[in-house]
């Protein structure tokens, strides 16, 4: 990786003190913020995400960075489990520990810093990202309710086997992975795409990565700080500082340095992903810690971030 990665991140920074400034002024609403999402989410990215992986081939995949990304991720959690024991506060906890932004921060940083191929590198992780780590950590969330019922003397009983189907299908038919594995099965047919959808992808992806980091910035103007920055400050940095230190030691380890390595350790560095919050409403634990997390760490990658990208720069 070479200087222009650095300079690649003075864009991203801005874009996002621009959303903030929007959203202090009035100019664009919280309530609003939904429906930017949504056509994020279900419009923008799904045209990028197709688009780039339609020109890729399997065999030109490279999954071992990948593996040392899960390794880090399975440490960290892991040794949060260890730490708050297993139950379901552990449980969201440790998911915030792992789970990046891939998406709002890490495509068009990725996209500035490293180009195309870079990318294709971080689809690859996307597709396998929130399947792998939103599966097992279901199991892991379910496991411990019955755990915590059975120490309190409830008898509620559900399928745990269902509850685990229910979220690989959910991580499949879903906005991020599901175009990716659809644009790598188009791929593999060696078919061009036509010339007017591919124009019109085009210009639908180039417009996802300034509306996200917008949104990023717009979001940082509602944090939800309350009483809880003290444990969302210790989540922010275990994420945004842990987590990548965990994942040069395992790089390290293995004796692996490539240009993916370099993506997988950015990757790891960034910000607590949305998703987690999901997950708090959804089992209704830490929701306030988690929320306020996702806004400190976000601040706080804006000095980490450029610390990982010039260490990159130097030694990468």
């Amino acid at each position: 990786m070479n200087s222009p990665a650095l300079a690649a991140l003075l864009p991203v920074i801005l874009l996002i003190a621009l959303g903030w400034t929007v959203a202090r002024v009035n100019w664009v609403s919280k309530a609003s913020l939904k429906d930017f999402t949504n056509l994020l989410f279900l419009v923008l990215l799904p045209a990028l995400l197709f688009r780039t992986m339609a020109r890729v081939k399997l065999a030109e995949l490279d999954f071992a960075p990948i593996g040392i990304y899960f390794l880090s991720v399975g440490i960290v959690f892991g040794v949060t489990m260890l730490r708050f024991g297993f139950n379901t506060l552990s449980a969201a906890r440790g998911l915030a520990h792992i789970f990046s932004n891939t998406v709002l921060i890490g495509v068009p940083l990725i996209g500035l810093a490293f180009g195309e191929q870079g990318l294709v590198a971080l689809f690859t992780l996307v597709s396998v990202h929130s399947l792998v780590i939103l599966t097992t950590v279901t199991l892991i969330f379910e496991l411990a309710i019955a755990r915590e019922q059975r120490a309190a003397g409830i008898g509620a009983h559900h399928s745990l086997l269902r509850t685990v189907l229910v979220a690989v299908r959910k991580s499949i038919l879903h906005p991020v992975p599901l175009p990716i594995l659809i644009g790598l099965l188009y791929g593999q047919l060696g078919l061009p795409l036509p010339e007017v959808v591919d124009i019109s992808l085009k210009m639908l992806g180039a417009a996802m990565g300034p509306l996200a980091l917008l949104l990023v910035g717009a979001t940082l103007a509602y944090p939800p700080m309350g009483s809880m920055w003290k444990p969302a400050l210790r989540i922010a940095l275990c994420k945004v500082v842990v987590h990548p230190l965990v994942f040069l030691a395992c790089a390290w380890a293995l004796g692996q340095r490539s240009p993916a390595i370099n993506i997988m350790q950015l990757l790891a560095a960034l910000p607590v992903g949305a998703n987690v919050f999901l997950f708090t409403q959804r089992y209704k634990v830490a929701e306030d810690e988690v929320s306020t997390s996702i806004a400190i760490s976000t601040a706080m990658a804006l000095v980490t971030v450029p610390v990982v990208l010039a260490l990159l720069a130097r030694f990468g």
